[in-house]
């Protein structure tokens, strides 16, 4: 049994909670794109958890294996494995496997992450600057530092210096100075604790597919951030489409898969980028308020806005989603009429879709249809029957326009406060 989580809006869907429900019962968690850049909080009874690299299921002592779609911080690795230990949580060659091909974020990814950002002016991208682009482009263009590459000094010593040679001239532009000794250095103090976890993560979890274990295939950020099909040049470096597992992973097997696309029953995004539905009023702020709408890397506050079925739509249909989980109605609870929109509007043509042209972003105007609001609490409600029936009639217009069963309804953060209509998360 395979699944996969992805977010089909721009992130902070609250899908923490939907994989740390279904990792506890996964024999293997795979992370197969992203980097430090990205995060999930997990609420285990008294208990939370912030982690950016390590796959939720580390929390349950699950086998977890990060990706060679993943880029990996050695140092923020390092630091997240040291506060989980003190928490009591066991990380050891046992249950976590890092593919020996991943690519690793080096100090100097930082330093160039800040200067792209410097170099665009007023047109900030909005990243976290943790290095995760430059990291990327580094692999693309065949000069980044691999975790195998750890094992061979002289080697190492060669490629870092090849990688600090390379954007040496950028760096003299914008008077950044970069240690390649240091960076050697540092790198070398590290290496023995990150390199003990090294694994062919592609065997171990083809493997697995064909003994038919439990994998969840644990997606990050959302997919309107995809480096292909998101709001191209506001998005991140990765693809954050659920097709990324078989590149970002090595996993081969396509049968027998469930794709969860973790969609908030409002809209929320971080950093610029266009936002058709966004509200700069007091509906908007009550969302940030009661949604807590913080970024989880970033605490950046969200921009908030109303559904859009645009949007979650195109997120079905690149991803293959099966099923649609509905995360903080509860948010809506006092609104007296919601809106969602149906449909764009631009120099008097009418989309049914996210065009790719960015020259088109601001000239978008959203399409609304009205719901009345139900004006009492549905928070912790766990029966599909116990939701008010302005609230039923909510999520059923929201499936006839998204074309998708919403099967999970979140009503709080803690496990209990979901409604599982169709039993997918083996609860009943």
């Amino acid at each position: 049994m395979f699944y996969t989580i992805v977010g089909t809006q721009w992130g902070d869907e609250g899908k923490g909670k939907i994989v740390d429900w279904l990792s506890s019962k996964a024999d293997y968690v795979v992370r197969f794109q992203g980097g430090n850049n990205a995060g999930h909080t997990i609420k285990v009874d008294k208990d939370i958890y912030k982690l950016n690299l390590l796959p939720s299921g580390i929390i349950r002592n699950k086998k977890c294996l990060i990706g060679n779609g993943v880029v990996l911080d050695p140092w923020a690795l390092i630091n997240e494995i040291s506060n989980l230990r003190k928490k009591n949580i066991i990380i050891n060659r046992n249950n976590l496997f890092i593919a020996e091909n991943v690519c690793l974020i080096l100090p100097i990814h930082k330093l160039i992450d800040e200067i792209n950002e410097l170099s665009r002016g007023n047109n900030l991208i909005g990243t976290t600057k943790k290095g995760i682009g430059p990291a990327y482009e580094d692999k693309v263009g065949r000069r980044a530092i691999r975790l195998c590459d750890l094992g061979d000094q002289e080697n190492l010593k060669n490629k870092i210096k090849n990688l600090y040679n390379f954007h040496e001239p950028r760096l003299k532009k914008f008077k950044k100075n970069a240690d390649f000794e240091k960076a050697l250095e540092d790198l070398t103090k590290v290496s023995s604790e990150i390199i003990n976890f090294s694994a062919p993560v592609w065997k171990i979890i083809n493997d697995a597919g064909k003994q038919n274990k439990f994998i969840l295939f644990e997606g990050a950020q959302g997919s309107l951030l995809d480096i292909d099909f998101g709001t191209y040049p506001y998005v991140t470096s990765s693809n954050t489409s659920s097709g990324q597992i078989f590149s970002g992973s090595g996993f081969g097997i396509k049968e027998n898969h469930n794709v969860l696309g973790i969609t908030k029953a409002y809209t929320t995004r971080v950093g610029s980028g266009p936002f058709v539905t966004e509200l700069n009023n007091k509906i908007g702020d009550h969302f940030v308020e009661k949604g807590q709408e913080f970024g989880t890397v970033t605490k950046r506050k969200r921009r908030c806005g109303w559904f859009d079925s645009v949007l979650v739509s195109q997120s079905i249909a690149i991803n293959g989603i099966t099923d649609v989980v509905l995360t903080k109605l509860d948010v809506l609870d006092e609104i007296e009429e919601i809106k969602v929109c149906v449909g764009y509007e631009a120099d008097q043509k009418q989309y049914n879709y996210l065009p790719f042209d960015e020259n088109l972003y601001e000239k978008l105007v959203p399409i609304y249809e009205t719901i009345q609001g139900w004006k009492t609490s549905t928070f912790g409600l766990t029966k599909w029957n116990d939701l008010p029936k302005k609230a039923q009639d909510y999520i059923s217009f929201l499936e006839s326009k998204i074309d998708k069963n919403i099967s999970i309804i979140s009503t709080g953060p803690d496990r209990i406060h979901t409604i599982d209509r169709n039993n997918l998360l083996g609860n009943n």
